[in-house]
């Protein structure tokens, strides 16, 4: 059975940090893309990041290069979201997402983030 389960989200001041985990069960973590994406009420879910499988390259969303930076540990199934200086427009609901080569795509349930003083 196919599990992404993301933690991590909470309640964060305006320039804070957060790190949002996604720890994956069921499939051969290593050889999907893992990306990152969010939605905010009102608005289209929207691609942050993403993790080429092996891990040999990244991608960012322009509105949070330089601030959110991610990663993946494959030998313990879980792709990472490093959030620094959040601003109050980063506040959505983070979902961890998976895809294979071959057309195979996972979803998590999603996790709050709120930045608000």
């Amino acid at each position: 059975q196919v599990q992404l389960v993301e933690s991590g989200g909470g309640l964060v001041q305006p320039g804070g940090s957060l790190r949002l985990s996604c720890a994956a069960s069921g499939f051969t973590f290593s050889s999907y893309v893992m990306s990152w994406y969010r939605q905010a009420p009102g608005k289209e879910r929207e691609l942050v990041a993403t993790n080429t499988a092996r891990g040999v390259g990244t991608n960012y969303a322009d509105s949070v290069k330089g601030r959110f930076t991610i990663s993946r540990d494959n030998a313990k199934n879980t792709v990472y979201l490093q959030m620094n200086s959040l601003k109050p427009d980063d506040t959505a609901v983070y979902y961890c997402h998976a895809r294979s080569a071959w057309g195979s795509t996972y979803w998590g349930q999603g996790t709050q983030v709120t930045v608000s003083s």
